[in-house]
């Protein structure tokens, strides 16, 4: 877009043409109150309050875009009238309990009514009985609620669960002398909320949907409050410590309100986690799932002295991605000095996904990140099971199909209703496991400059298309003229004569003729739908800017090679950017950071992970270790940012930074490890102490550092393997993936995500089976066996069985030798 100048109460400002006056006015420090607007949502107009005046028009700053030379202000007597009319009719009938309100203190209705000064009120109505609501993780009070209608905004425009809505109040009608006496917008906003109050989209008082919170975040007043956490605190007794979430890749940025656990216990607690959700969207699992701290450890001299003699006898240290970047360049550091295999799959598969990308595409890293690809109006998704792989993609897949009216595709061996609801712009294939290739030949087919492409690959997909002729019947409307005889009158003589007269009409027929018709069979193996192309070339109007999101299904796939080179020849002769979904927590750090080898030693200590000596934040090991949220460091997220996360509780016991002195490195600390970071390609020599950790009011993250892409050699052999068409998964499939707020052992562990550990199975599945929830299954592969209850889940669907990997006893990761998916046999037991 291209940039305008517009003047805000006589404040020369430039901005994006089209930008809303509100996120104009915010981006450089011009108050004007709104209530109902978020940033990266669509405006509903419920609050009327931002309004201001346009080059002397009355608008509203949320809906109104700025034009170049427009002329604002934001206050006249007119609009200070209006505004005090607005809090006004907010403050009828709601109750005076602001004492024991879970939201008195940061509330918005409390703030707007002092700042616009209203100290009397000039309106009434008789109210309606407005019980509260149970809705399991949610406490929903009718009383409280002023109808602003962020809480439905965000589940729709932020999150994609759609499960709010407006629904009938059933109110008296607002007495008619007050249409003539109120202020327009005063009593437009009035009638409007008298009318409403927010209900379920299922029609039920059972809340469904993926459990994230961010209706209650967003919530100005203290009508949506998260059940755990009410009437437990006041705002004003919580101290924040800012951090990053521990959980996913994603690396978002959250607070820990933390104060005294009680009376007789002085020892800080997390009471609750707070988001800047205007411009970061937390899951479940961040929002719910942070009491995972290894609690009430002390030093354990005995243990401790073991653990060194463990690394001394070591050759291996196993360890999982669930860590900070600090302590993976200890353990590298401990790999130089001592010649440890250092051992992390994850992290290895996606080093080894990133290095054969790189070798086409000339970069260390991706292209772009989940702010850019939410920006962007076309998105495809591979290789992931988005909804729970990573929550902020699909976030990002939701704002871009919502809010920039974007269209995708998302192709994904396992149905899932979430993400296919989304948007009627978005199609979904789900396709067989194996077939990640196919769908990259696909998108090099539909997207690629073949101008540009490698001939041999151009002469490959030309293989896949079958051009027929074929004769069709189509109806067509031609004209015909037709000759009547009509009797008229002679001026001359008087007298009746016969003429004759043409009349048309469109008359219809059937005719033959020959078309072309081009039989792709990429799309046959992948099973799309006989609408595709219309589909297809439907949501592709108006399309301009691309996105790729690439999932972990891809870097332990059989052909990962192969498929990171696909990936590589799509962006480089394509419009479209990549971003990988990382792994776990810290995946692309100790990806960056460490030499990691494909098999282990004779004698491994593990952190984090069960080995012959185990350290271990989940107080299941040899030597305790503290939890992220324990801890100062930096995460590496997937949008290659270095973000800085703070202790939040204390910690008693020995650190991985405690073990590496005694072997001879010498660190007072381990964010002492910060700056030498530097040393490792993309990282930035920083102090801990100088990393920024906040958002500008233009929505800018000011949050530790960006990673440095470096160039890479690029290989002239762009050469790429042809399909194995052959490779298919016979019989029942499983596939190792986690249902939504559960990523790992530190989710199950906390008390608010009462995710079950089990197999899961769509409510389709288990109808067409013999089996039922809560039946105990055994389910064998050729690598193993695991024995575990069904768990039914209406957030996926088809016959895909699913293994979550939280759970450690479940052991789930063995039954596969890699790749996500594997064919099994499932039996009752």
């Amino acid at each position: 877009m291209s940039k305008v100048n517009i003047n805000i109460d006589g404040k020369d400002i430039v901005t994006e043409e089209g930008e809303f006056i509100l996120n104009a006015a915010r981006a450089n420090d011009i108050f004007i109150p709104a209530i109902c607007y978020l940033t990266r949502c669509s405006p509903t107009l419920a609050c009327r309050i931002c309004l201001v005046e346009a080059d002397g028009k009355q608008v509203y700053a949320c809906n109104a875009k700025a034009k170049d030379g427009m002329s604002i202000v934001t206050t006249t007597e007119t609009i200070e009238k209006e505004r005090r009319a607005i809090m006004e009719v907010y403050d009828v009938n709601h109750p005076l309990q602001c004492g024991v309100c879970d939201q008195s203190g940061e509330c918005e209705l409390q703030n707007y009514t002092l700042e616009m000064e209203v100290d009397s009120q000039s309106y009434s109505i008789r109210d309606v009985d407005r019980s509260s609501h149970d809705w399991g993780h949610l406490h929903y009070d009718p009383g409280l609620c002023i109808v602003c209608e962020r809480c439905v905004t965000a589940c729709k425009d932020m999150i994609g669960d759609n499960s709010l809505k407006t629904i009938a109040r059933g109110s008296d009608s607002i007495d008619a002398v007050f249409k003539e006496e109120m202020p327009k917008d005063a009593y437009a906003m009035w009638n409007k909320l008298n009318k409403s109050v927010i209900g379920l989209t299922n029609g039920t008082d059972v809340l469904d949907c993926t459990s994230c919170g961010e209706c209650a975040a967003v919530c100005p007043v203290g009508a949506l409050v998260d059940t755990e956490f009410m009437y437990k605190s006041n705002a004003w007794e919580l101290s924040k410590v800012p951090a990053t979430c521990g959980h996913c890749s994603a690396g978002c940025q959250i607070s820990y309100d933390i104060k005294h656990t009680s009376i007789d216990n002085p020892n800080d607690k997390i009471y609750r986690v707070t988001n800047e959700w205007n411009y970061v969207s937390l899951c479940g699992a961040g929002r719910y799932g942070f009491d995972y701290e290894n609690a009430d450890v002390t030093k354990d001299e005995v243990a401790f002295a073991k653990a060194v003699e463990a690394f001394k006898k070591a050759d291996t240290i196993k360890f999982t991605s669930t860590i900070t970047n600090e302590e993976a360049l200890i353990l590298d550091k401990l790999r130089e000095k001592f010649g440890y295999k250092l051992v992390n799959e994850d992290a290895r598969s996606f080093q080894t996904f990133l290095k054969d990308y790189s070798e086409i595409s000339g970069s260390s890293l991706y292209s772009t990140n989940l702010k850019d690809v939410a920006n962007t109006n076309f998105i495809v998704s591979v290789g992931t099971a988005i909804k729970s792989d990573n929550p902020n993609a699909r976030y990002a897949l939701n704002n871009s199909l919502t809010v920039n009216k974007g269209g995708g595709i998302y192709f994904h061996p396992v149905a899932d209703p979430v993400v296919s609801e989304m948007s009627k712009n978005l199609i979904t294939m789900n396709h067989q496991p194996l077939q990640e290739e196919t769908v990259m030949y696909l998108l090099l087919d539909l997207f690629a400059d073949k101008s540009k492409l490698p001939n041999e690959i151009v002469e490959y997909l030309a293989g896949f298309h079958t051009i027929e002729t074929i004769t069709v019947e189509e109806t067509v409307k031609e004209k015909v003229v037709e000759i009547t005889l009509e009797k008229e009158m002679d001026p001359d003589t008087g007298e009746e004569r016969e003429v004759e007269v043409e009349k048309s009409k469109m008359v219809s027929k059937t005719v033959s003729k020959e078309v072309e018709v081009d039989t792709n069979r990429l799309l046959e193996m992948l099973g799309a739908s006989d609408s595709f192309a219309e589909d297809f070339d439907k949501i592709m109007k108006k399309k301009d800017s691309f996105s790729l999101i690439v999932g972990p299904d891809m870097y332990k796939h059989p052909n990962a090679r192969n498929l990171a080179r696909l990936v590589a020849l799509f962006e480089k002769y394509s419009e479209f950017k990549v971003v990988m979904i990382p792994t776990l927590t810290n995946t692309l750090g100790v990806a960056l950071i460490n030499e990691l080898s494909a098999e282990a030693g004779s004698y491994t200590v593990g952190y984090n992970t069960k080995a012959d000596f185990t350290l271990s934040a989940l107080g299941d090991g040899d030597l305790d270790m503290p939890a992220i949220n324990q801890q100062e460091g930096t995460l590496t997220s997937i949008n290659k940012r270095v973000n800085p996360t703070n202790a939040a509780l204390s910690y008693g016991g020995y650190t991985l930074n405690d073990i590496a002195n005694e072997l001879g490195l010498s660190a007072e600390y381990t964010i002492d490890y910060t700056p030498q970071l530097g040393a490792k390609a993309g990282f930035k020599s920083v102090r801990f102490d100088d990393l920024p950790d906040y958002y500008t009011n233009a929505g800018e993250e000011v949050r530790g550092y960006e990673l440095e892409a470096q160039n890479v050699t690029v290989s002239s052999d762009e050469s790429v393997t042809k399909i194995d068409e052959s490779a298919v998964l016979d019989g029942t499939v499983i596939y190792l993936a986690n249902p939504v707020r559960q990523f790992t052992p530190f989710t199950y562990k906390t008390a608010y995500l009462d995710e079950e550990s089990g197999i899961y199975m769509s409510e389709e599945s288990l109808a067409s089976s013999d089996f039922n929830a809560g039946d105990s299954v055994k389910v064998k592969t050729a690598n193993g066996e695991v024995t575990a209850n069904i768990v039914s889940d209406n957030k996926i669907a088809g016959n895909i069985v699913v293994l979550p990997t939280f759970d450690a006893n479940l052991n789930s990761e063995a039954l596969t030798n890699g790749y996500r998916f594997a064919t099994a046999s499932v039996e009752r037991v």
